[in-house]
């Protein structure tokens, strides 16, 4: 785990990497995230968004708390969190966390 960031931050499980710049110094920084496939997630449920409908929000009601947006962007293959609450009808994935299985048919 990345002990820079929280554990419910989406990069806490980012490496790090370091590069020395040329007066001996040394830079850490993040690796690329890459952001995992949506059929990787199991699915709880799907929420069709309504007029003014924030992502925040839907995010403190499914996973009771509001800074886990980004689980809902990657949940449903989004880069910009605007774009899953910009149509008005759209269906969202909502999931457990990338790794913990579902149970089929449940």
């Amino acid at each position: 785990m990345n002990a820079i960031f929280p554990p419910t931050s989406r990069y806490a499980l980012t490496p790090t990497a370091s590069l020395e710049r040329a007066d001996g110094g040394t830079v850490t920084y993040l690796r690329r995230r890459f952001v995992p496939a949506p059929e990787n997630f199991a699915l709880l449920q799907w929420h069709r968004v309504v007029q003014g409908e924030r992502l925040d929000n839907i995010a403190a009601r499914y996973l009771g708390d509001s800074e886990q947006f980004w689980r809902l962007c990657d949940a449903n293959r989004a880069l910009r969190p605007e774009e899953l609450t910009g149509t008005i009808g759209r269906q969202l994935r909502i999931t457990l966390p990338l790794g913990i299985p579902g149970v089929p048919h449940a």
